[in-house]
């Protein structure tokens, strides 16, 4: 049994498909299956089932990708140990991160990582909130990306950036007609909001709820492409981060705009594991997230 099995295997349990885990291993999706049949030979017993057009772990499957990561991880920490003694930065740095950051933010940190270290693996997971803190708390990333960080035990949390957050509607709706919008018009209108566990969510009640604003709830949706999607339909408006409809506005598909009440911001933070071994991939990563220079000299920490 090789290491590489091992990889694929859990990669099909983090991604929950095949095909993600064949793109990530650079191989075909029917190598994958082959290697999984191999382990479920071994090991006589079923390690992963079809749940929702979704693979996930059995009893056994599940016991089997703890101690799979634990050897990955070990394994990782190792070679970078001996590779790293050529003084070259490399090796790889998982992210975990909410969808609207992942999906519209961190590409040209990642590029710039990659135009300064080529030999370094960027490799960023979409999650929800919850399970940022979750795969960085557990160690299967290495980094975490979140709204309205707060403390978290074993975690430590560094600022990352400001997101703007925009009221954003279909083109011809009266709200963007108007250069900048009130949050009293946003009264009785309807509302297309973000889950009720999505800190964004949480921020955007307190507002219209300080504002004394009663919107009309058309749908909530939990992230932030679907609400995109549901606006451009014209089922309702939303508050969403600017930077997440940049390239719909430069379409024409949806209209931004900011309001007369103030900024409306939400902050961003990186999440890090405090008793985790910082490589020098990692170390390159967050420099290049925090506007620290990038250059020989990047270390681990």
């Amino acid at each position: 049994m090789q290491i590489e099995s091992l990889k694929m295997f859990c990669d099909v349990v983090e991604t929950g498909s095949f095909s993600q885990a064949a793109r990530l291993c650079h191989v075909t999706q029917s190598a994958v299956s082959q290697q999984i049949r191999a382990l479920e030979q071994r090991y006589s017993q079923k390690l992963l089932m079809r749940r929702s057009r979704e693979a996930v772990p059995t009893a056994a499957g599940e016991r089997l990708y703890r101690g799979c990561r634990e050897l990955l991880t070990r394994f990782g920490d190792l070679e970078l140990e001996v590779l790293e003694q050529s003084g070259q930065v490399m090796g790889s740095c998982t992210i975990s991160a909410i969808y609207s950051v992942g999906l519209h933010e961190l590409h040209p940190y990642v590029k710039r990582v990659l135009g300064a270290y080529p030999k370094v693996n960027v490799r960023i997971s979409y999650r929800r909130s919850a399970q940022v803190y979750e795969e960085v708390s557990n160690g299967t990333s290495d980094l975490g990306i979140v709204a309205y960080p707060t403390s978290h035990p074993g975690l430590s949390v560094q600022p990352f950036k400001e997101d703007q957050l925009a009221l954003i509607c279909p083109p011809g709706h009266p709200l963007g007609e108007r250069p900048r919008v009130s949050l009293r018009a946003l009264s009785g209108v309807d509302f297309i909001a973000f889950d009720r566990d999505a800190p964004t969510r949480k921020f955007v009640d307190r507002v219209l709820r300080s504002a004394d604003i009663d919107v009309r709830a058309a749908q909530e949706l939990d992230n932030v492409e679907t609400i995109k999607q549901a606006v451009e339909l014209g089922l309702g408006v939303a508050i969403v981060p600017r930077a997440t409809v940049a390239a719909e506005v430069k379409a024409g598909a949806l209209v931004a705009r900011s309001f007369t009440d103030g900024n409306l911001s939400r902050p961003l933070g990186v999440l890090m594991r405090k008793d985790r071994t910082v490589n020098r991939a990692t170390r390159a990563v967050l420099d290049a997230l925090l506007g620290e220079s990038l250059g020989p000299d990047a270390r681990a920490s």
